[in-house]
């Protein structure tokens, strides 16, 4: 109840923001932990611009982005209960509660970007959002997260080894904590907003995220070293409370879904661009960027966290289906 209320308590702070879509029949609020301009909170509100158009006015999307609505985990929460009506996450925080999900977020599952959009644009990726309707959720896209590496303030990391003794902040995910664990670095679950404070203070030594997650947070500024491994490409996803979907007419789900799926060319455009400007300033405010790694030792060390994760036949088979994906 505790996400509940807090849920409650922004939207009522933060109705002003929505005296521009009061012309709409239906307007619906979504949720992101990222800063305004991100590629993902323009995606969601282009697909919003969409909805508009396509539906005569009566349908719109009102995005609260910079985490006004809570970090993620509390608004999954509030998502399934239907007090955000929509929500883009990393896929990471649902691996404990949508085990589909997981396979997805193992470590070095995709080969590329160019792999990881074959897989989410195919069967695979529909079969997975087909998943959230068993926990008060409907899936409606795959967003791109790009390829998340280490970064930390202690040393650069060239090797394996040089991993030992560090800690690092994951998301709330046992997959992101068996992968850290078994590259011999500590992992210590805890929401995005806190990271930098934490580095700061020397709670942590680091984290793992992409260019545009590690810039636009300023996680450079505390943590100069940054290991270019891309462990993981985890699709973020853009899901809808069951119960706001449930209140609207079967044309207008078919509006939302095709939105949804439309918004996905023009954010990959938007992700490709930040990705660049991103590096570009990091590289220039004089980050330590270690490109030349080993990935092989990484690569092996992985083992017992797809034996511990993959436990099912279904699991095993949607591994190997994704492997054999060109």
């Amino acid at each position: 109840m505790t996400a509940l209320r807090t849920g409650l308590a922004a939207l009522a702070a933060t109705t002003a923001l929505a005296t521009g879509a009061l012309a709409c029949e239906i307007t619906l609020r979504s949720s992101d932990t990222h800063p305004e301009g991100y590629p993902t909170v323009a995606a969601v509100e282009y697909m919003g611009d969409l909805l508009e158009e396509r539906s005569g006015g009566r349908l719109c999307i009102e995005v609260y982005h910079s985490a006004q609505l809570g970090q993620e985990a509390d608004t999954i929460e509030q998502t399934q209960l239907g007090v955000i009506d929509m929500n883009r996450v990393s896929l990471g925080p649902f691996n404990n509660i949508i085990e589909e999900t997981k396979v997805f977020s193992l470590p070095f599952i995709f080969r590329s970007t160019e792999h990881m959009h074959a897989v989410v644009d195919g069967e695979i990726g529909d079969e997975v959002l087909a998943a959230f309707g068993h926990h008060n959720l409907v899936g409606l896209a795959y967003f791109d997260g790009g390829s998340r590496s280490f970064y930390n303030s202690e040393r650069p990391i060239r090797s394996i080894e040089d991993m030992a003794g560090l800690s690092f902040r994951v998301m709330q995910s046992d997959v992101f904590v068996d992968m850290v664990d078994a590259l011999g670095a500590n992992a210590t679950p805890m929401p995005f907003g806190e990271v930098y404070s934490a580095i700061q203070t020397g709670v942590i030594d680091g984290a793992e995220n992409n260019w545009p997650s590690y810039e636009s947070t300023g996680h450079f500024e505390v943590a100069g070293y940054y290991t270019l491994n891309q462990h993981l490409m985890v699709p973020e996803v853009l899901v809808m409370s069951q119960a706001s979907w449930n209140r609207l007419s079967a044309e207008d789900q078919g509006l939302i879904r095709q939105a949804a799926r439309d918004a996905v060319p023009h954010m990959r455009e938007l992700w490709a661009a930040r990705e660049a400007a991103s590096e570009e300033i990091v590289r220039a405010a004089g980050v330590e960027v270690i490109e030349e790694i080993d990935k092989t030792p990484f690569i092996e060390a992985m083992a017992p966290v797809y034996e511990r994760h993959v436990t099912s036949d279904a699991l095993r088979d949607l591994v190997a289906r994704i492997q054999a994906v060109e």
